[in-house]
Parts: structure tokens; sequence; C-alpha cells
């Protein structure tokens, strides 16, 4: 996932060195045809990769995109950083509206906020100004019993 522009960039320069290797592979009449294809489909299946996380960023910071779908917990510390593109936000400008350093907010996202507490997490959520909604789906008596 494409977290910043920086990383934008690195992706876009990405792309294009893949579609120059592919384009190369394509034409390539030393290696055998077999060797060639299976060349091909690893270039391609990058390339459609990186292209995927370009047009995912894309899409976030058009606003074209009005809630994120979070399906389990672990989830959530993704939609933050999706929230955060989409609301074009630096990791910079985050920092700054919770009184911390740009390097932290950079650590939290390289770990999905795995080392964030609830409270850091709720402080994210309200300077992103986002609402978060969600079920908490309790187990069935039967299965509760069952656990005891």
């Amino acid at each position: 996932m494409i977290k910043n522009e920086r990383q934008y960039g690195i992706t876009k320069a990405q792309v294009r060195n893949f579609a120059s290797a592919v384009s190369v592979a394509e034409t390539r009449e030393d290696v055998q045809p077999a060797l060639r294809d299976l060349e091909l489909r690893a270039l391609q299946s990058q390339l459609e990769e990186l292209q995927g996380e370009l047009a995912e960023y894309d899409q976030l910071k058009s606003g074209a995109q009005a809630v994120l779908v979070v399906e389990r917990f672990d989830e959530l510390p993704v939609a933050l950083i999706k929230a955060r593109i989409a609301a074009h936000m630096t990791q910079k400008d985050l920092a700054e509206r919770l009184g911390i350093k740009a390097q932290q907010i950079q650590q939290y996202e390289a770990t999905e906020y795995a080392s964030a507490s609830l409270t850091r997490i709720q402080e994210v959520i309200d300077a992103l100004g986002v609402i978060v909604r969600n079920e908490v789906v309790l187990p069935s008596g039967t299965d509760v019993a069952r656990r005891s």
C-alpha cells in the first residue's frame, strides 16, 4: 500500500521500469518460449499489482470514496491510513494535529499501528475527523458456555 507521495513517486518509477521490462521480455528470442512466457507472466503480475496500488492511491486522493469498509478490527489501521490520504493530510500534518513528531506517524503506519495504544488510535480517529461504526457480534449462548 502506498502511504505517502514519496512512495507514490517510487511506485510510478517502478511501473515504468516493469513496463519497459515487459516490452523487452516480449521481444526476446534468446530464451525458450516457455521460459519467456513464465518471465512475462511474472513481470506482468508485478506490473498489475503496482498499477493497482497507484490506482488505489489516486482514488483515495480524488475523494471518490466516502466510506471505507472494515470487516474486522485488525483492518482498522489500514483504514486510518487510507482516511489520512483521502483527507489530503500528510503524515506530518497528522503528527502536528496530534502534537507528536512526523516520524512517530511514519512508524505507526509502517507497522499498521501495532505499537499504538487504543487511546492513541482514538486520538488519530478524532484528528482525522472520521466516524468509526461497527458492531461487536457476541457469540451465541452455547458458544460461551462451551468456553467456560
